[in-house]
């Protein structure tokens, strides 16, 4: 079930694309945005966005859909890894990042200092990663009580990326995070046929628990948007 996750970062790119000035169009960075799901409607947007994957395939489908969406001068793909984006872009030369399950299959720790190094002081970073908690609860509700006791270790918080760890790498490294949503609080819990009515239902559920403890402990994901703090 993926509608309501979705429209929910939609609504928070969305959010973030409202604060820059409609005189010149921000620059945004899409590290690991692959076919460019999120690029294509932020170019669509007016921003101007580079998209920074190692996927080959994945770019290749990102230019098609830019030039299917009449955004092409707008979407740059850039065949690299995290690592060479500083030596490829230069620093402090992007208003916006997008790190969307980026930082569970990388050294977060890198990726961020990475991101933090692309902004220009003062923007912002969307991050999304996989809640580790929900695993878990994937795990019971499955009825797999043997991996869910071992999703459940005294070092799931080493082992995984969850909202805590996060915190401490954004400190150690200069962003300041400034909001936390869940997204998909309730979708893994819904039979996954479900009828429009159903469906927009369980979306505004989504909207109205996104950031409400203990609700955003449990979704499927975490998003956060942090911001780099002046002079880091």
């Amino acid at each position: 079930m993926t509608t309501a996750r979705r429209s929910a970062v939609d609504r928070l790119l969305s959010q973030v694309l409202d604060e820059f000035s409609d005189a010149s169009p921000p620059r945004v960075l899409d590290c690991g945005g692959g076919s460019g799901s999120r690029a294509v409607p932020l170019a669509l947007r007016g921003a101007d966005v580079t998209v920074i994957d190692i996927s080959v395939d994945a770019l290749a489908t990102l230019t098609r859909r830019s030039v299917e969406a009449g955004v092409a001068e707008r979407v740059h793909a850039v065949a690299a890894d995290l690592e060479a984006l500083g030596n490829l872009l230069g620093p402090a030369s992007f208003d916006f990042v997008l790190l969307h399950g980026v930082l569970d299959v990388v050294d977060p720790a890198v990726a961020l200092s990475v991101a933090r190094d692309a902004l220009r002081p003062g923007r912002p970073v969307s991050i999304v990663i996989a809640n580790p908690v929900a695993a878990v609860i994937a795990r019971v509700t499955a009825g797999d009580l043997d991996a869910a006791l071992a999703e459940a270790g005294d070092d799931m918080e080493n082992r995984s990326l969850g909202i805590g760890r996060l915190r401490a790498l954004c400190d150690e490294c200069g962003l300041r995070i400034e909001t936390v949503h869940g997204l998909d609080v309730f979708a893994e819990f819904v039979p996954g046929s479900l009828g429009p009515e159903a469906v927009e239902a369980l979306d505004r559920l989504d909207e109205l628990t996104a950031a409400r403890a203990p609700y955003r402990d449990i979704a499927a994901r975490i998003h956060v948007l942090a911001r780099r703090e002046h002079g880091t």
